[in-house]
C-alpha cells in the first residue's frame, strides 16, 4: 500500500495546451523534484507539447536529463568559475550572471541574466558597456530577466522589463530573444507589441505543471488501525491518548516529505494569526497532519515516521478501514509519492 499521486491526465494535458496558448514560445521548466512529477515524465510532456527548449535548474539535472528530452536544455543556476565540471552536449544553454562568467564560457551557447527588482543575481546596468567584448566570444542565445511574484509597492512588471529593454538597446546589445519569468500572458503580449522584433519567451514551471489544482490529488493507503482509549499510551514516545478513538496508520513519512513542507510567505493578519496558532499547537505537540478523512484534517497522533504517518481520529469520526485511502494536501515540489495512477 503506496502514498499515491492521482492525475486526471486529459485534464492535466488540456491545461498545459491552455498555457502554451496564452504564451506563445513558452519554455517549460522541469527543476527540483521535477513540480513533484519526476524529471523523465515532465521530460516527456514537454516532447508532446513541442517544446524546442527545457529549462532545468542545474547542470548535474541537465546531465540527468539529456537522454529524455531531445530539444536544448537551458540551465537556469547561473555558470560560476571554478564550478565542478559536468560533461554536457552542444545543444546545453548556460545562464550567466556576470561578465566574468561570459568571458569563463568561451564557444558556448550563454543566455545573460539581468538584475531584476529580485536582487538575487545579474548582471547591472553598469555591466553593460563590458559584455560588447564579452559576448564576442561566446554564441549569444539572448538575455533573460527573472521577476518577482508580489509587487507590494505598486510597481509594474512590464514597466521593469521596458527598463531593460530600453538600456540593452541604448548599451547596443542584441535584443533578439528575451527569455521572462512571472509575467501574466497579457503583459507579456504588451511587451511583444512594443518589441515586435524581440522574441519574448516565458520560462514556465508552477503555473504550467501545477496551475490547476483538481488535475492531480495525492491519496496515502490506511495500513492498519487500532482502537484506543483515553489514557491508552502509544508510539515510539509513549504519549497518552487524549480521548477515544482510533489511531490509524497511513502510507506516507517523512521520506515522501510528509512533515517536511517548506514555509510559507504569509500575507494578511488573519493568515498570520493562523500561523502563530498553529506554531502555539506545535510546543505542545499537536500537529495537523496533510491527511483528509470525514471532511476534516487528521491531527498528527505523533511526529511522522520515515514512510508512515499515525494520525489520530476521534470516536466522533468514522472509522477508517485498512485499504481504504485519505486525501492528502502535499506541496508537489516537497514531495515524493511511491506510484502514480492515470485516471
Amino acid at each position: 500500500m503506496a502514498l499515491t499521486l492521482y492525475v486526471d491526465t486529459a485534464r492535466w494535458r488540456a491545461h498545459h495546451k491552455h498555457v502554451s496558448e496564452q504564451f506563445p514560445g513558452l519554455v517549460p521548466v522541469c527543476k527540483g523534484n521535477g513540480y513533484g512529477f519526476g524529471h523523465e515524465r515532465l521530460a516527456d510532456e514537454a516532447t508532446r507539447m513541442g517544446s524546442d527548449v527545457l529549462a532545468v535548474g542545474t547542470t548535474y539535472e541537465a546531465a540527468r536529463i539529456k537522454d529524455w528530452f531531445g530539444g536544448d536544455l537551458l540551465v537556469l543556476t547561473p555558470f560560476r568559475r571554478g564550478e565542478e565540471p559536468v560533461p554536457l552536449p552542444d545543444r546545453v544553454i548556460r545562464s550567466v550572471s556576470s561578465v566574468d562568467g561570459v568571458y569563463g564560457l568561451v564557444g558556448a551557447r550563454v543566455v545573460i541574466e539581468v538584475m531584476s527588482s529580485m536582487k538575487r543575481h545579474g548582471v547591472s546596468e553598469q555591466d553593460l558597456p563590458q559584455l560588447h567584448a564579452a559576448i564576442e566570444n561566446v554564441r549569444l542565445e539572448g538575455f533573460a530577466i527573472h521577476l518577482p511574484l508580489d509587487r507590494t509597492d505598486g510597481s509594474d512588471a512590464v514597466e521593469e522589463v521596458i527598463g531593460w529593454m530600453d538600456r540593452l538597446r541604448a548599451a547596443r546589445l542584441p535584443l533578439h530573444t528575451m527569455f521572462v519569468s512571472h509575467l501574466k500572458a497579457q503583459e507579456l503580449a504588451r511587451l511583444q507589441q512594443q518589441f515586435p522584433q524581440t522574441r519574448f519567451r516565458a520560462r514556465i514551471g508552477t503555473r504550467l505543471w501545477l496551475g490547476d489544482h483538481d488535475a492531480t490529488e495525492y491519496r496515502g493507503a490506511v495500513l492498519d488501525v487500532t482502537p484506543v482509549s483515553k489514557g491508552d499510551r502509544f508510539g515510539y514516545r509513549q504519549q497518552k491518548v487524549a480521548s477515544d478513538g482510533w489511531l490509524v496508520v497511513v502510507a506516507g513519512g517523512t521520506s515522501h516529505g510528509v512533515g517536511l513542507e517548506a514555509p510559507k510567505a504569509l500575507h494578511g493578519v488573519m493568515p498570520r494569526a493562523k500561523g502563530v496558532a498553529r506554531a502555539g499547537l506545535a510546543t505542545v505537540n499537536r500537529n495537523l497532519s496533510p491527511f483528509v478523512w470525514g471532511a476534516k484534517q487528521r491531527w498528527f497522533a505523533e511526529p511522522p515516521h520515515m514512510q508512515v504517518s499515525i494520525l489520530f481520529v476521534p470516536s466522533d469520526a468514522p472509522e477508517p478501514k485498512v485499504g481504504e485511502e485519505l486525501v492528502a494536501h502535499l506541496r508537489h515540489t516537497t514531495t515524493q509519492f511511491d506510484r502514480i495512477v492515470e485516471r
